[in-house]
């Protein structure tokens, strides 16, 4: 049930120190949405949010669905996320935390704090332990990815962050 993950190329971890690019992962999931959908769910400038779109075509981390026709009998093509960011290694640097922690907080700040189920513990371990205990926390994750995907489920995301305790 493991899936490999390998180190992001430099294409790659580029593409996913944004912020913005990785809410369109998101957004994408399990839904196909059109750029002029994505710019409109983001608040944010169709032009600008095409150039994302793009980058994030190029380093496969989108594909391009079946073109379909709009409201306005417009040719428009919706984007599906592939996947890929689940199976690539990080972040460590390359500006991938930083864009994480801004997506987590946009999209905290966008539904707001209340339904947000959230807690803190700090835990006295050796290095052999903390590799056990982040190995299970992935093959947790990895368990829940891999089930298959009820279209009326409510979507729920999680954000997950190891860190040093001073």
């Amino acid at each position: 049930m493991s899936t490999t993950r390998r180190k992001a190329t430099e294409a790659e971890a580029a593409a996913l120190a944004s912020g913005i690019r990785l809410r369109i992962i998101r957004l994408t999931f399990t839904e196909a949405l059109t750029n002029k959908e994505l710019a409109e769910r983001l608040g944010r400038d169709p032009a600008t949010t095409l150039h994302h779109v793009r980058k994030l075509v190029d380093t496969g981390f989108l594909a391009p669905q079946p073109a379909r026709r709009g409201a306005r009998g417009a040719k428009e093509i919706p984007y599906l996320s592939t996947g890929l960011s689940w199976n690539l290694d990080g972040p460590h640097g390359d500006g991938i935390g930083e864009a994480m922690l801004e997506a987590y907080l946009a999209e905290i700040a966008e539904t707001g704090i209340d339904p947000v189920r959230q807690t803190r513990l700090v835990v006295q371990l050796d290095a052999e332990q903390s590799a056990e205990l982040e190995r299970r926390l992935y093959a947790l994750l990895e368990e829940f990815k891999q089930r298959p995907v009820d279209p009326d489920a409510d979507r729920t995301a999680i954000y997950l962050s190891l860190y040093p305790s001073p």
